[in-house]
């Protein structure tokens, strides 16, 4: 009875906001932008929208959240009301986007980069699936930003999707709540949970090493709880198939060395976000810590991750990696030959590292907000 009565009375822009998970001032600025209003009103003011009113809505978020430019995407939905299939043929007669082109190998290879709305988060010059993370991320719509994030891993790889799309959509919500007095903090926890349910998936699902193969240890410092750079790692190892063991957010120093010494790392990579997490003294112990047979003991390679590290940080036996890519490359080099599996994406290995080396000075970057 109530779907017949929605049939024939059509639904209220308060309703339908909530049916599509966009607030009602966003359905209103659609209509006086964009003109895809309902085709009832109540006494020539109230809005009522019918079913063909609401699929057109509906298309009107799919297609922003793909990254569609609203103005585009608004033509294209305005065709759905009344037309069966003509979803279909209003997507495809849409100027298909350039990273599309590149994917599907009919153009140049390249990285298209650019301006325009993103959802009123400060993105600047960016991917356009950033663009459509973005809506779908200040709309709070779960099921598309996991669909977004997971097309993204899937065209580009994870290096790639963490640097130039969740990385960069992460950045501009820190900076919309550092900007705003605490708003947009529902948005910055919602986006970190489905980057991090994508990242997770994509760990566990990556090709298997020997489980008799050293691991990489991968820990926040105590007191640090930004995890979402360490599990963009832990899931870029699994995809090139080297074991590791993510221990997660500020885990405790005893209990860090514990696990160091049970599990004979070959390197234990610390994520610290600020200075105040950053803990020379506990990372010097890390990197001494001996494991293995007596005779032949050995210690572990350690990476200093994040921006918290001063550039006096690594010591003897530490490196301190100035991206995601030149991590990922020295812990493969502790692999290589028989172990690493390249990823598509990824730079040339380097030469082995010594363990007693010390590196290149710089954080990890792509850091979450904080």
């Amino acid at each position: 009875m109530g779907g017949m009565t929605e049939a024939a009375l059509g639904v209220t822009t308060g309703a339908v906001a909530r049916r599509l998970g966009v607030s009602p001032t966003t359905v209103r600025s659609w209509e006086q932008r964009y003109g895809i209003g309902p085709e009832v009103r109540e006494g020539g003011r109230h809005r009522r929208w019918m079913p063909g009113d609401v699929a057109m809505l509906e298309e009107m978020c799919r297609l922003t959240s793909s990254g569609v430019p609203p103005a585009e995407a608004a033509r294209a939905a305005a065709a759905v009301r009344g037309q069966p299939g003509a979803a279909v043929r209003a997507a495809s007669s849409l100027p298909v986007p350039a990273d599309a082109i590149a994917r599907s190998g009919a153009g140049p290879q390249r990285r298209p980069l650019r301006g325009g709305p993103g959802g009123g988060l400060p993105l600047g010059e960016v991917r356009q699936e950033c663009r459509g993370l973005a809506r779908a991320a200040v709309r709070l719509d779960g099921p598309a930003m996991e669909t977004l994030l997971q097309q993204a891993v899937d065209a580009h790889g994870l290096v790639t999707a963490w640097e130039e799309v969740m990385a960069p959509t992460l950045h501009a919500v820190g900076r919309k709540w550092e900007s705003t007095q605490d708003r947009y903090v529902e948005v910055e926890h919602l986006l970190s949970w489905y980057v991090s349910t994508v990242l997770r998936r994509a760990a566990v699902t990556g090709p298997r090493v020997s489980d008799h193969a050293a691991p990489v240890v991968l820990a926040c410092l105590p007191g640090e709880q930004h995890t979402l750079p360490l599990e963009a790692l832990t899931a870029c190892l699994a995809e090139r198939g080297l074991p590791a063991r993510m221990f997660g957010a500020a885990v405790p120093a005893e209990a860090l060395r514990a696990a160091v010494g049970r599990s004979g790392p070959m390197a234990v990579v610390l994520w610290s976000q600020s200075r105040s997490t950053a803990d020379s003294v506990l990372a010097r112990l890390v990197a001494s810590t001996a494991f293995g047979l007596k005779g032949a003991r050995t210690t572990p390679l350690v990476l200093l991750a994040g921006p918290g590290w001063s550039v006096r940080s690594a010591a003897a036996g530490m490196v301190r990696p100035r991206g995601l890519r030149e991590a990922l490359d020295v812990i493969s080099t502790l692999y290589a030959p028989s172990h690493a599996v390249a990823a598509g994406d990824a730079e040339p290995l380097q030469q082995p590292v010594p363990r007693g080396a010390g590196g290149p000075v710089g954080p990890l970057t792509g850091t979450e907000p904080g």
